[in-house]
């Protein structure tokens, strides 16, 4: 396992160089040891599939590749021979993180769910504060309008975690991110 997950490490370090925009090698780890520690912690999933579609969540994202049917991610698991059947379980777990394709659905699998909670967790606390407004800044948004996403997406986040040890992790986040709003209107008479 070790082999092929260093390999998707450096792959992953490669698709997204030069990205800044909150959708960069450096949310994908930390979506990647998230996802780790809830396998570990709910005692679930295989964790190769865990860290391999963790760690090729966005390889297809489609805010940022113009591909189909996951070719890049399903051109990395081929060139490193990963069969068809654990090919398609780790796609899967792919295609069920997207928040906006995957609104109100649970994933059908253990892994879909721990990769999802992983990466929605990446999207709130601190961490999740940053990257909006990396993402707004990129996409020309100012501060009030990246405030705007903390209604549209992120404060729904919590109540969407699949795994007891994301809930848990949530919570705190959540908290966090509702101190800042409070202290971001403070601040801005809003």
């Amino acid at each position: 396992m070790d082999n092929i997950v260093e390999a998707a490490r450096e792959y992953i370090a490669g698709l997204f160089r030069g990205n800044a925009g909150g959708h960069d090698a450096a949310h994908t780890l930390r979506v990647y040891h998230s996802a780790i520690l809830i396998a570990e912690k709910e005692k679930s999933g295989d964790p190769e599939t865990v860290a391999l579609a963790a760690l090729l969540h966005d390889a297809d994202d489609h805010k940022l590749f113009h591909t189909e049917n996951n070719r890049n991610a399903r051109s990395f698991l081929a060139s490193h021979g990963v069969d068809a059947e654990k090919t398609e379980r780790i796609i899967a777990a792919v295609n069920s993180v997207s928040f906006s394709r995957n609104r109100g659905k649970r994933p059908y699998t253990i892994e879909g769910k721990i990769v999802q909670d992983a990466d929605r967790l990446d999207a709130i606390g601190a961490v999740g504060i940053a990257r909006t407004f990396a993402y707004g800044g990129e996409h020309g948004r100012g501060p009030d309008d990246s405030i705007a996403h903390f209604h549209e997406k992120l404060l729904l986040l919590k109540d969407e975690m699949n795994t007891d040890t994301a809930k848990a992790m949530a919570e705190e986040r959540h908290a966090f991110m509702l101190a800042f709003l409070k202290e971001y209107a403070r601040e801005t008479g809003g």
